[in-house]
């Protein structure tokens, strides 16, 4: 049973998420024992050239979070607590006075191109994955780390913190500098059995090991809001991290018992896909598997909620659809764009992990060239191209589900879907049809639920995470799919 409000006054936990393309703040309270969702504030985001670099305009993202908590208050709905998710390994540095040093440079920036070869001049990829097991992704922190160290233009010399993107932001609010455990894992420099810093590898590499703070867990109180904050937002309210990666709070909200559970069967450790710019597919395992055959089918151990593993792999998502909507398809929504492409008979599929998708300067004609090149029927319009990119999603997470089996030995009866993704019900059905797999859909807003789970799990609303995934599952309606079948109702 899900627990429900403690006194006569409701309970609000501000939950704020902020993706590649947007963000947004949502008030999570409870009421008869479900889970309600409130969006008070709604902001873009996008990356923005300087001095030559693709970077992430934090100093709007954090006006925009602070308008968020404004808009609270004008509300009359104080949070008692708030944390922040976002996107993993991007980072800034802090001089001794914790202002920012350089930008804040985004992932699909090129300074990582030919990094890995440094970094395994001093440990071979095979050791590096042994000891961290985290995939190789070219942007990941530990080569954004190595283009600067190879650039030497100063700022790791002259810096004396790195916080990753949400912990800089939870800095901002409390003036308490540490990082967050499952953001953390992201860089490629935590041991996954201490779930610490691997202090030797970070020298090794010839970096400055006091960068790095303290790791906390998902649940840590880490402050309140400083004096500044305060008087510019109007209330003041406890600081509780998240599962600060948006991936771990997305799978913290896997409505995998409950209501769901007695439908379809309770499962411990579910197959899900987190459904967004990046589609990350994989299920949860309890201690990391480093062996060589995850490295090979290149699965990551990124950290979960209560020290669990994300044992996953990314694949490129819905940011070639989103791509696509800027470059040929701006007038249309998302929802649109897939149902005039499900109406296409066009078969082309891609490579969706080929890093020729990783940030093309224009998706569309590398979509096109890829089929040209692979002697497929090239698309030509809008909704072809859109057709051709969920048709190769879908290929691509049949591929990846076969791969998981073989390297956990389970087999899995479902996919969960959650995030902005799962309301792509014709990528949902073509998922079950090329998976031979039923699809279970939903919630939409898996991210912002997982976030405030973990503020509502340190505030005593739930015993443990299990009881809280219950109530997820009846908490938010779910969608099913079978292979070969129209939508059920789940």
């Amino acid at each position: 049973m899900c627990g429900g409000m403690r006194g006569a006054m409701q309970k609000y936990y501000l939950a704020v998420d902020i993706g590649a393309s947007s963000g947004r703040h949502i008030l999570v309270h409870m009421e008869q024992d479900r889970m309600v969702l409130e969006e008070i504030h709604r902001f873009p985001n996008r990356m923005v050239e300087k001095e030559g670099e693709l970077c992430w305009d934090v100093e709007q993202l954090f006006q925009e979070i602070k308008a968020g908590m404004r808009a609270c208050a004008d509300a009359g709905k104080i949070p008692v607590s708030m944390g922040i998710d976002t996107w993993g390994v991007d980072f800034v540095l802090l001089n001794k006075k914790g202002g920012r040093i350089g930008n804040a440079v985004a992932y699909r920036d090129r300074r990582t191109e030919g990094m890995d070869q440094y970094v395994y001049q001093v440990i071979p990829e095979e050791e590096l994955y042994l000891r961290t097991g985290i995939q190789k992704q070219q942007f990941n922190t530990i080569y954004q780390l190595m283009a600067l160290k190879q650039k030497n233009r100063g700022e790791l010399f002259n810096a004396s913190a790195l916080l990753m993107i949400p912990d800089y932001f939870h800095y901002l609010l409390t003036g308490v500098m540490a990082n967050e455990y499952t953001v953390a894992t992201t860089s490629q420099f935590v041991d996954p059995v201490a779930k610490q810093w691997d202090m030797e590898l970070i020298q090794k590499l010839g970096f400055n090991g006091k960068l790095f703070q303290k790791i906390l867990p998902p649940g840590s109180v880490l402050g309140e809001l400083t004096e500044e904050i305060r008087a510019e937002v109007g209330f003041s309210c406890k600081v509780v991290l998240p599962a600060s990666h948006d991936t771990a709070s997305a799978v913290m909200a896997v409505p995998a018992g409950g209501e769901v559970g007695k439908t379809f069967g309770a499962v411990e450790n579910p197959l899900y896909i987190s459904s967004g710019t990046w589609s990350l597919l994989g299920t949860e395992l309890t201690k990391a598997d480093c062996s060589k055959q995850g490295r090979l089918h290149n699965f990551t151990n990124e950290g979960g909620y209560a020290y669990r593993f994300r044992y996953l792999k990314n694949i490129m998502g819905l940011w070639m659809i989103q791509s696509v909507k800027k470059e040929i398809g701006k007038d249309l929504s998302f929802g649109q764009i897939c149902s005039l492409a499900e109406k296409e008979e066009i078969a082309s599929v891609v490579d969706c992990n080929d890093k020729r998708f990783l940030n093309p300067q224009n998706m569309t004609r590398e979509v096109q060239k890829a089929c040209a090149e692979s002697g497929q029927q090239v698309p030509k319009r809008m909704e072809e191209v859109a057709a051709v990119i969920y048709r190769s999603l879908a290929v691509c997470y049949a591929q990846a589900v076969k791969e998981l089996e073989n390297l956990t030995g389970k087999c899995f009866e479902r996919i969960h879907i959650v995030g902005g993704g799962s309301n792509a019900d014709w990528l949902n059905r073509l998922t079950a049809d090329a998976s031979k797999k039923y699809v279970l859909a939903g919630s939409v807003e898996a991210t912002a639920v997982g976030n405030a789970m973990a503020q509502m799990l340190a505030d005593g609303v739930w015993d443990g995470l299990y009881q809280a995934r219950e109530c997820v599952s009846h908490s938010f309606p779910v969608r099913s799919f079978w292979p070969g079948e129209e939508e059920k109702n789940g």
